[in-house]
């Protein structure tokens, strides 16, 4: 008991576990993967919001012509 820091993390090691826990969760891959998913998602989001009503409307009056 005298010796808490044998028992408790050091400090500078909680600073990197959220990054090794996630490193271990998902490896390098999945964080690459989810990396380029939330890029090509912001993307989308950015640009389908932006023309959203001008491509459906452009999707509508193509099928009806």
């Amino acid at each position: 008991m005298e010796n808490n820091k044998t028992v408790n993390q050091p400090p500078e090691d909680k600073k990197n576990s959220k990054w090794k826990q996630l490193l271990k969760k998902f490896g390098i891959g999945g964080i690459i993967f989810f990396t380029v998913k939330g890029i090509i998602t912001s993307t989308l989001i950015y640009f389908l919001g932006k023309n959203f009503w001008s491509i459906i409307s452009g999707y509508f009056t193509g099928i009806f012509d």
